[in-house]
């Protein structure tokens, strides 16, 4: 017979003790691969493509007044040959969903650095695997720096101010 599994209650100074950021769920929201040349483009392609990414970070919150919020790293990968053929598109929108407990002033840099450093490897695997099982040489994303890109998006928004 399996022993009783005391739990500490529930009102002590344990359970005002919450952790500063919690990942609840990550999951991809939207992933789209195309080949607009296919099939000829896997015949006439005798280079590495160049590949143009954009990554942006969106911060939402899931309900007003809670401290719950959707957290998306969205990446776009355009590669084309030498002469401007494009050979694949691939578009990801990997989201997590966070409890932020921290103070007013803490939480912009929370969920535009924090969180998607913890998303970021899971999103860079799949547009890895994603080009890879397209055809094409896997697209391996750099790490990045989350504090330069959030600091560089706050110097554009009070700039045009």
């Amino acid at each position: 017979m399996s022993e009783p599994i005391n739990l500490p209650p529930q009102n002590g100074p344990d359970a005002q003790q919450q952790p500063p950021l919690l990942l609840n769920i990550q999951f991809t929201k939207d992933l789209s691969f195309e080949v607009p040349g296919a099939p000829e483009i896997y015949a006439t392609l005798r280079e590495q493509p160049r590949i143009d990414l954009a990554l942006d970070v969106q911060a939402r919150p899931i309900q007003e007044g809670q401290n719950v919020f959707e957290v998306a790293l969205v990446i776009r990968a355009d590669a084309k040959t030498g002469e401007g053929t494009q050979c694949f598109i691939a578009e990801l929108t990997y989201c997590g969903i966070f409890t932020v407990n921290v103070a007013q002033e803490h939480l912009e840099p929370v969920l535009l650095v924090e969180c998607p450093r913890l998303l970021f490897p899971f999103a860079r695997n799949i547009l890895a695997e994603v080009t890879r099982e397209g055809g094409f040489p896997p697209v391996l994303l750099n790490p990045i720096d989350f504090v330069q890109l959030w600091q560089s998006r706050r110097g554009q928004t009070s700039g045009t101010a």
